[in-house]
């Protein structure tokens, strides 16, 4: 049986006004991406609560204290892009700004495309994707998004835990994934609230509020 969805997306591309949400995870679950096989977890060892976004990449791991931007942009906003990349840089510019007064080491915004091992992108954190940040190196900014006619939906996440845990939900380890999932976390860059503050000021002005959920 398909996962439940994250949120009501239908009712996301609705909304007439750019939006943001910060969610605040209850629990740990894992959320596959959109044409993720559910085939790639062990469902047998597997006892994460899981869920679908509507958003390429692999697999994430969402945990209590993960700093989590959603963002709604309809195409009549200034922030909107036409171009794919370019919408997932513009979030990775927001967050590297927000970055700066918080780390010494050096803020990179990829502004490739997917790199790194085709077997790795089985979980996000693994690669690096169009407007992901990296802070000294090591990944710290996964980015995401779903495009419609109406807007862009684009979702970014610093995570509290590494994603070490994702590797006992796999039904296949491929070899290399774990020394591939070294990436930043909210305790390793010495992190709080205050951050996501700025990159909502810094990319603001946005209608604020909870995202629907079916």
């Amino acid at each position: 049986m398909r996962e439940p969805e994250l949120y009501d997306y239908d009712e996301v591309r609705r909304r007439t006004l750019a939006s943001v949400t910060v969610a605040h995870p209850g629990n740990s679950a894992l959320v596959l991406g959109s044409s993720q096989s559910t085939g790639v977890l062990d469902l047998a060892r597997c006892v994460m609560p899981r869920r679908r976004r509507r958003g390429g990449g692999g697999v994430v791991l969402v945990s209590p204290g993960d700093l989590w931007i959603d963002w709604w942009i309809p195409t009549d906003d200034s922030r909107w892009r036409g171009d794919a990349r370019a919408s997932s840089q513009l979030v990775g510019e927001w967050w590297a700004s927000a970055l700066a007064p918080y780390v010494e080491e050096s803020i990179v915004v990829h502004r490739g495309g997917l790199e790194g091992d085709a077997s790795h992108r089985v979980v996000c954190f693994a690669g690096r994707g169009p407007g992901e940040v990296f802070v000294g190196g090591r990944k710290a900014v996964g980015v995401t998004q779903w495009r419609v006619r109406e807007g862009v939906f684009l979702s970014s996440m610093i995570p509290a835990k590494d994603s070490h845990d994702v590797l006992d939900c796999l039904r296949e380890v491929p070899e290399g994934l774990y020394a591939s999932l070294n990436h930043h976390t909210v305790a390793s860059l010495a992190l709080d609230e205050s951050v996501v503050e700025r990159v909502l000021a810094v990319s603001g002005p946005w209608a604020v509020g909870p995202l629907p959920t079916l």
